[in-house]
């Protein structure tokens, strides 16, 4: 990107893919200036590919979406590619994913289009070294703060780090519960809908229009029992809002900070990973807890 330090070496993007954005953690703490927290959608995944080459977990890596995404490496680097099932490719040699790889200066790397899930991670030892904004590497796709998406061409900064093997084993944390179960809690505005029992145990689809601000959930509208509006009230992530339409929406990392449709519940935080690999079209249980 224009303007980076690259003196440490840098990743030369070749094919961006759909979108692909640099995210760490995100940057919380600023939502009553209207600021979103972004970070990246599947943080297990992406902690998992920052351990396995030697980074904390704090460091940025990149979040690749459904089409894959290639670069070439300026010096040796080790790295590692979690999340969504791809194929991954170091030059014309094939390489395991969730396991770090080593890519020799002036290699070029092919992370495949998903096979299963959304999003993969692509973590290098010694971090993407973008600038920084609000505290946060991370892109927000709702008022595009911090790094602007990967474009080809784009030369992304790397972060102090050797290409040497990281010693030992390293694996997913504890697991979560079975996939594309999204568990709820009652929301402020649970009084809201006629019976919020009636989602418990619902199956509901995965819109097309489903992004990093939020899941679109369709197939079963569920009544209000309020037709008025609300004025504008805070929304955290994993909110579950109900529009006129009835079809909910679960907000995601990039969620609006305020919102005058009811939440009517809130996912559960181990939960929030599924709705990072859950494609369109496929369904979601839902269950109240």
């Amino acid at each position: 990107m224009r303007g980076e330090d690259t003196s440490l070496g840098s990743l030369r993007v070749i094919e961006p893919g759909a979108l692909t954005t640099v995210q760490d953690l995100g940057r919380p703490g600023w939502a009553h200036l209207g600021v979103p927290r972004a970070g990246a959608l599947d943080r297990p995944a992406a902690a998992l590919a920052n351990r396995l080459v030697g980074n904390p977990e704090s460091a940025a890596v990149l979040e690749t979406t459904m089409t894959g995404f290639s670069f070439s490496v300026e010096r040796a680097v080790l790295l590692a590619v979690t999340g969504a099932g791809c194929e991954l490719r170091v030059g014309d040699r094939a390489a395991p994913t969730a396991e770090p790889v080593s890519a020799p200066a002036g290699a070029t790397v092919r992370i495949g289009p998903a096979r299963v899930g959304v999003r993969s991670y692509l973590a290098v030892a010694g971090g993407i070294a973008v600038s920084p904004v609000l505290g946060s590497r991370s892109t927000d796709t709702l008022a595009w703060i911090g790094p602007p998406a990967v474009r080809r061409g784009d030369l992304l900064p790397l972060g102090p780090g050797g290409g040497a093997q990281v010693v030992g084993v390293d694996a997913p944390g504890s697991q979560r519960p079975a996939d594309r179960v999204l568990r709820l809690y009652p929301g402020p505005r649970a009084d809201w809908v006629t019976d919020l029992s009636a989602l418990h145990g619902r199956r509901l689809r995965v819109g097309e229009a489903s992004n990093r601000v939020g899941v679109r959930l369709e197939g079963a509208p569920l009544p209000r029992a309020q037709q008025r509006e609300l004025a504008s009230e805070g929304i955290v992530l994993g909110a579950v809002q109900l529009p006129p339409s009835g079809d909910p929406v679960v907000f995601l990392n990039d969620h609006p900070t305020t919102g005058g449709y009811p939440v009517i519940a809130v996912v559960h935080p181990d939960d929030l990973p599924v709705c990072a690999q859950v494609r369109p079209g496929e369904e979601l249980t839902l269950r109240l807890l």
